[in-house]
């Protein structure tokens, strides 16, 4: 059975001058190699929720932090981000903020190069992250020339470089159209699979979390409104409606059918669950 690798015992935050709490007494563990998708409308506290665990929040951040934080067997509060920044990678919304050198290959290095490591291990670092993301043939390329779901691969790529256990994504694709989306998605997933990488994303995309994610940690007002598999969590009318998330749209039309007494033996959240169901329902009606 998996160790956790997240645990988060009652915590709660507040940013520096003010009086409201972003997080409130939040509890829940992570396991090592799981995929956990962080979803809620804006202003739930899934970005405090992210920089928390890499330990932004409360070392950069400062404000007011409450209850511990633990990864990896490290206190965050009581870790410096340097140390930190090896065990939890972090990819931002916008990569523009995050690349800043000349060349690809570059922006790859640039976290192993400030750790000092030896030229030999930086070069298959970046060998390594680059066939990852699938970029190899783009090191010498400029990041600016990159479209942008390769620029996002690009910023997976740095981070991914430090070799951590943990990768967290805060809104990855929200700028990025369907094809971008995908691209970025199915690298995240291989991270997973093939490397035993531990996600945690804050998204709005349900399709895409409904094929790739473990489980769905659903914020509201900085307080879980729920932490359950996919299935569980995009049935629950509900909870979608009271947190402005919308279902895969194969979830949403079984929802209708079954609100008009046409009942499927099961409920999809995938489009080839939908078919089968479909099929089969139909099939039965003919019968």
């Amino acid at each position: 059975m998996a160790e956790t690798i997240i645990k988060v015992d009652n915590v709660s935050y507040r940013y520096p001058r003010t009086k409201k709490w972003v997080l409130k007494e939040l509890n829940l563990e992570i396991k090592e190699g799981e995929f956990i998708a962080v979803m809620g409308e804006n202003g739930a506290g899934k970005t405090t929720f992210c920089q928390c665990i890499n330990g932004v929040i409360p070392h950069s951040q400062q404000g007011k932090l409450k209850g511990v934080i633990t990864v990896a067997g490290l206190n965050t509060l009581q870790t410096p981000i340097s140390k930190l920044s090896q065990i939890v990678g972090m990819v931002l919304e916008d990569p523009e903020t995050q690349l800043f050198t000349t060349k690809v290959k570059e922006e790859v290095a640039f976290g192993p190069e400030n750790l000092s490591m030896p030229v030999p291990e930086i070069l298959e670092r970046i060998r390594w992250a680059l066939k990852v993301v699938r970029l190899e043939q783009y090191a010498e390329r400029h990041p600016t020339a990159l479209s942008g779901g390769q620029k996002q691969r690009l910023a997976i790529a740095a981070a991914i470089a430090m070799k951590p256990k943990i990768l967290v994504l805060d809104e990855p694709t929200s700028q990025l159209d369907p094809i971008g989306t995908e691209e970025v998605f199915s690298v995240i997933r291989e991270l997973k699979d093939e490397y035993g990488m531990t996600v945690v994303i804050a998204t709005h995309k349900s399709e895409e979390i409904a094929k790739f994610a473990d489980r769905v940690l659903v914020l509201k007002d900085g307080q879980i409104q729920a932490f359950d598999i996919p299935q569980l969590i995009f049935r629950n009318t509900k909870l979608m409606k009271d947190n402005w998330i919308r279902p895969p749209q194969v979830s949403e039309l079984a929802t209708l059918l079954e609100e008009k007494g046409q009942l499927l033996k099961g409920f999809p959240i995938l489009p080839e669950e939908a078919i089968q169901l479909l099929t089969k329902w139909y099939e039965e009606g003919e019968a």
